[in-house]
């Protein structure tokens, strides 16, 4: 009778480890999901669509551009010029290492951000005015221009931005004064 006994302490016991395990897990999803949702509150929207452009070119499109795509196939531009094959290929690690570092940047808003990012995003709308002039069949001048200008409006929205930025310092002094 009494290993009957302690097999359903044990049967007991265990179940309400498995509950408790189960509501941790859920503490801990709330809190992940909590997290996310402040992170994604403390920027714009827009702010957020560059966060995660920057994401998935840093966890996807970049590496797949270098470690699967043929090298035959492999293109780049910077500054409206376009590389192809090995100098598209080390133009793939570049890119790599700003959106990286935007990614970075962007999830713990970072001072350094202003004015890198506006001046990154103000080199691309430069790039897509020099890549229509350079290829003018391809999209045309005025399609260029265009791009160029929403870049540029993009630019300037991240130069605008500056106080949305913040050193690590400020971040641990409020967190000194808030203890």
């Amino acid at each position: 009778m009494s290993s009957l006994r302690g097999k359903a302490r044990f049967g007991y016991t265990r179940q309400i480890t498995a509950r408790s395990a189960t509501a941790s897990r859920a503490r801990s999803e709330i809190a992940v999901l909590q997290l996310v949702k402040d992170q994604f509150q403390a920027r714009p929207w827009w702010m957020n669509g560059l966060l995660f452009f920057c994401l998935y070119m840093t966890l996807v499109y970049v590496p797949w551009d270098l470690f699967i795509k043929p090298l035959s196939e492999d293109q780049e531009v910077w500054f409206g010029i376009l590389f192809t094959g090995w100098q598209a290929k080390v133009g793939a690690l570049l890119h790599w290492f700003v959106y990286s570092a935007g990614s970075y940047g962007f999830w713990h808003m970072r001072h350094w951000m202003h004015p890198w990012a506006a001046l990154y995003v103000l080199q691309i709308a430069l790039s897509m005015f020099v890549w229509s002039v350079m290829n003018v069949s391809e999209r045309g001048l005025g399609a260029g221009t265009i791009s160029a200008l929403l870049f540029a409006a993009l630019a300037l929205a991240l130069w605008r931005a500056q106080q949305r930025f913040h050193s690590k310092r400020a971040d641990t002094s409020s967190r000194e004064q808030a203890a």
